[in-house]
């Protein structure tokens, strides 16, 4: 690694496993300090696992094999509060933040047609996938504007690209996840701030990453979790799925500096999967 992020300090939501997790380390590998987040109990009446401390510890533990200082906080996207306290922190502990990886998100409640939802499930699923990234974004935004530098990077999904059938709520958020990039993009571009989004594919559930969320789909729709991976290979035109690491390395370039003309951007890594 080149150190491209020596001296500067990462804020990563949903860091406790899979997508999370590889970013984060990405980011250590290349000379950022973490601040490493994720929610601390399960998602009353929904089942979700919560990122548990224990795993919050082992992705900092990864990235201090990198040299990194890391700060771990249990906090939930829903509470606007506790993300502007994790801003406060971050800025006392590192003095600045330079980038903010919106990742935390859910998968379920998922599974059912756009009439057979119920309102508290909708509600969910926007509060979380999009009312969550605009928390973060608000809560980061007045440090880096002071700065006159960051980089925010929105993890959406193909599903902010195509519709899915059985995932109203899922697909909605992520459409406005994209297009709350765009709108953020212009309102902070005068700041010297870019803000970007990476849709990543099917990502495989790579048990070392802790990764759920083909698991979560396939549960949601009552399938065999081997059954739903075939499927989803066999949909990709290079006929592999996406790993985690693969939505780090665009996540990595769009924190830095080499992408400093990129902003309002959507960068797609889904093994071909919306060129079909």
């Amino acid at each position: 690694m080149t150190g491209r992020l020596a001296g500067r300090t990462a804020i990563v939501t949903g860091a406790a496993r899979g997508i999370g997790r590889a970013c984060a380390t990405a980011l250590a590998a290349e000379g950022a300090d973490l601040v490493l987040l994720d929610v601390a109990a399960p998602i009353e009446g929904l089942g979700y696992p919560a990122g548990t401390a224990s795993q919050l510890d082992h992705t900092a533990a990864l990235c201090a094999e990198h040299g990194a200082a890391t700060l771990v906080v249990a906090a939930d996207v829903r509470d606007l509060g506790a993300l502007e306290a994790v801003a406060r922190k971050t800025v006392d502990r590192f003095g600045r933040i330079d980038v903010l990886v919106n990742n935390a998100g859910i998968a379920a409640p998922s599974g059912k047609a756009v009439h057979e939802m119920t309102e508290p499930e909708w509600a969910l699923m926007i509060d979380v996938d999009l009312s969550g990234p605009w928390r973060a974004v608000k809560a980061v935004a007045p440090t880096m504007i002071a700065q006159r530098s960051g980089s925010i990077v929105n993890i959406a999904s193909t599903a902010g690209l195509v519709g899915y059938r059985n995932f109203a709520g899922y697909v909605s958020a992520k459409h406005g996840v994209l297009g709350l990039t765009r709108a953020a993009a212009l309102d902070l571009a005068p700041h010297k701030v870019r803000v970007n989004a990476v849709c990543p594919g099917s990502v495989r559930d790579d048990p070392a990453l802790e990764g759920r969320m083909l698991s979560e789909i396939a549960r949601a729709l009552g399938l065999d979790v081997a059954e739903h991976e075939t499927t989803f290979v066999r949909d990709q035109p290079t006929n592999e799925l996406v790993e985690a690491g693969d939505v780090a390395a665009a996540v990595l370039w769009l924190a830095t500096g080499e992408s400093r003309h990129a902003t309002g951007g959507v960068v797609t890594v889904d093994g071909g999967f919306t060129s079909r």
